[in-house]
């Protein structure tokens, strides 16, 4: 007898066929496909989980208890340790200059605001989201991860809170899905000119918004573009029994275009 199909495989199933259901058309198919990648990407996580565990195994926050959801985007190229991988050289000139004190602004989970206080022992961090279960996953993590203490967590940020910058080196992080339009306005946030800048810039859902960013800051701070790259060193050995196509999924973030990270360092 042929094996019952699992509930996930009857479900994501159903799906497809729900999204292929109207006219052929090339939105629908790459929706289809966004779908099924994710899917792909689930189980593979759940087959990293089972062979090595929930422990980030490199990249800066090697070591890392990582036992929480992605509150967005992809869970296993964190796991892999090379989420973001374009940002590691900053990452690690972040925490060689060992800031008294970082803002994460849109810290999801908890990847880098846990990350950077485990690596930063001096350093305090502030993680914001405005998402009340990102900011509980959040504080979970830092207490799994012994950090609990200096991961302070809250809510919304706004420009009046950047001022907390002009008494001590301070380092921002942010990636807030676009909101950074609004929020990075150093004439309505003049503390920001006191610290450096680390921010994502969703170009794919504002057009021209880095080079907008880039504008503001120019007099203030000297600013460096890092685009998107991949890292399959990051892959461990067993996966070369893999397709390439699942090697591929396990390097995807699930990014839908493109999200430039302005490194903006404050002038001397």
């Amino acid at each position: 007898m042929a094996k019952t199909p699992s509930r996930l495989t009857q479900s994501v199933t159903q799906d497809i066929q729900r999204l292929l259901s109207g006219p052929a058309s090339p939105v629908a198919l790459e929706r289809a496909l966004r779908h099924l990648a994710k899917w792909r990407s689930h189980l593979l996580e759940n087959t990293i989980l089972q062979n090595d565990g929930d422990v980030v195994q490199g990249g800066p926050f090697k070591g890392m208890i990582y036992s929480c959801r992605a509150t967005e985007g992809a869970r296993i190229a964190r796991i892999l340790g090379c989420y973001e991988t374009t940002l590691a050289p900053v990452i690690e000139e972040a925490i060689a200059r060992a800031y008294p004190l970082v803002i994460d602004v849109g810290c999801a989970e908890g990847y880098y605001a846990v990350g950077l206080a485990m690596r930063m022992q001096g350093t305090r961090v502030m993680a914001r989201d405005e998402n009340p279960k990102a900011q509980e996953s959040c504080a979970a993590l830092a207490m799994a991860n012994g950090v609990g203490d200096r991961v302070q967590v809250g809510g919304l940020m706004d420009h009046a809170d950047f001022d907390i910058c002009t008494g001590q080196e301070t380092l921002v992080i942010c990636d807030i899905e676009g909101a950074e339009e609004a929020l990075l306005d150093i004439g309505k946030a003049p503390g920001l000119a006191h610290a450096d800048i680390l921010v994502e810039c969703h170009d794919c859902m504002i057009p021209g918004l880095s080079n907008e960013i880039e504008k503001r800051f120019q007099a203030t701070h000297k600013v460096t573009r890092l685009q998107r790259a991949t890292d399959g060193s990051a892959l461990p050995g067993w996966m070369e029994q893999l397709s390439d196509l699942d090697r591929a999924i396990a390097l995807w973030e699930w990014r839908s275009g493109p999200t430039p990270w302005l490194w903006m360092q404050r002038h001397d």
